[in-house]
């Protein structure tokens, strides 16, 4: 049972990095070289999912690892 836990939480920590890397920035460098844009945006469509599944996955991972230890 072990085994399987850790292996889940590696496939959610790879999931993580992936669905984190994916998430846009935006203008955030870009304004800080004198770019127009606004500093504060609603996320919309897909990034708003992506950041949903980023925290159902942080939760998943958290839970997995409390799993890993009790177990």
């Amino acid at each position: 049972m072990n085994q399987v836990l850790l292996i889940i939480q590696a496939i959610v920590s790879v999931l993580i990095i992936v669905a984190i890397i994916l998430q846009q920035r935006g203008t955030a460098l870009g304004a800080a070289f004198g770019g127009s844009g606004e500093a504060y945006s609603t996320r919309r469509g897909i990034q708003k999912n992506l950041l949903w599944i980023t925290i159902i996955l942080i939760i998943a991972f958290i839970g997995l690892s409390i799993a890993n230890l009790i177990l």
